[in-house]
């Protein structure tokens, strides 16, 4: 099989299609791969890591204003059909998945307009603008929150629920993470808090805050600061040291999905890739949504978990160092609480997404 992958922008659109990607390799070696993206985006730098063949196609993002940026815009898009069209035909794809970015619009459009199938994946409990361009053109229309289902009424017959594919590849991910490399104790409860890759300001505020307060607990914090503010919160770090420091502060973990194995509860953002991997492991988590992203989604991601006693929400706003540490000790001084909040988690986690997917797929490839 053939398989065309687009999407960009933002590692929640890409992480996504090469989980799947790996999947798919694992059930069928001999299938083939062209990822199409954006020389500028994020995509052009990871996908290529991978060694997978990619594509690249010119086009941005429009604005939500009319300007005469939003003319030149549109003629890029424009041009940017012609480019995919020639992408897709050279290629002869089976099959053509979308998993968002605004890359996905010209790419998924060219394939429907040549007659291949084609997936769109939206990942979170809000469509963004590309996929609801899309939604009449592609054969299947695939979505991880059940909220997101709304934005799609026009096509509910196309709609199926697969979850998230980075789900299943966190899902198989073993415990192998010490605790000692952070200089913490594998043994002792943990909280592990982070903003993202880049780190997130507000959270690491009010962790700066909260500092003095959590190096006496008896439980453990792991920090993951992005390498922005590191240098900054290690100083405050190293001023209020004592014997009973349990507090460990890093600019960046790779392995991520293999720490989250080793600790007990999560703060982070509610991103869907996140989202996805918290609820695959079935751990209970602190949600701290960005305000700064597309129609709110996050705190709608959020939400979808809250609402299930999967997780608890602080709203940026009202984020401080006092609110942070009450709410950990809600939670880690509650052993049974957290088992609980764990349990809703793992049952909205989806293991098997990536298969669900390809079944979705191998059920609209002609044969």
């Amino acid at each position: 099989m053939k398989i065309l992958l687009s999407g960009g922008g933002t590692g929640g659109h890409v992480y996504p299609a090469l989980a799947l990607m790996r999947r798919i390799q694992e059930v069928d070696p001999t299938a083939e791969f062209l990822y199409v993206g954006t020389e500028k985006g994020l995509e052009s730098r990871i996908v290529k890591d991978y060694g997978i063949p990619f594509a690249s196609v010119e086009i941005k993002g429009f604005k939500r204003s009319l300007s005469l940026d939003t003319f030149k815009t549109i003629q890029l898009f424009i041009s940017s059909i012609k480019q995919a069209k020639k992408i897709v035909k050279n290629f002869q794809p089976d099959v053509v998945i979308g998993t968002g970015g605004y890359v996905c619009a010209p790419v998924v459009y060219a394939a429907s307009k040549l007659g291949i199938p084609s997936v769109i994946h939206e990942q979170n409990s809000v469509a963004g603008i590309t996929n609801k361009f899309l939604a009449r053109y592609v054969t299947k229309i695939a979505i991880c929150f059940e909220e997101a289902k709304n934005d799609f009424a026009k096509y509910a017959e196309k709609v199926v629920f697969t979850g998230n594919p980075r789900a299943q590849e966190v899902s198989n991910v073993q415990k192998k993470a010490a605790l000692e490399a952070y200089n913490l104790d594998s043994e002792k409860p943990t909280v592990l808090i982070f903003g993202g890759s880049r780190g997130a300001k507000r959270i690491n505020d009010a962790f700066i805050e909260a500092l003095p307060m959590l190096a006496t607990k008896d439980y453990q914090v792991l920090m993951v600061t992005g390498d922005v503010h590191y240098e900054k919160i290690k100083n405050q770090l190293t001023q209020i040291n004592n014997d009973k420091f349990n507090v460990s502060v890093v600019s960046y973990i790779s392995n991520m999905p293999e720490v989250f194995t080793t600790v007990s509860l999560v703060v982070s953002r509610s991103g869907a890739t996140t989202l996805a991997e918290l609820t695959a492991l079935g751990l209970p988590s602190v949600l701290i949504p960005s305000p700064y992203v597309t129609n709110d989604h996050q705190t709608k991601n959020a939400e979808s978990l809250v609402n299930k006693q999967a997780a608890t929400l602080i709203k940026e706003t009202e984020l401080t160092g006092e609110s942070l540490v009450q709410t950990l000790d809600e939670l880690m001084l509650n052993p049974e609480m957290r088992q609980e909040m764990a349990g809703n988690a793992k049952q909205i986690g989806m293991p098997f997404a990536s298969d669900t997917l390809i079944e979705v797929i191998n059920q609209i490839v002609k044969k």
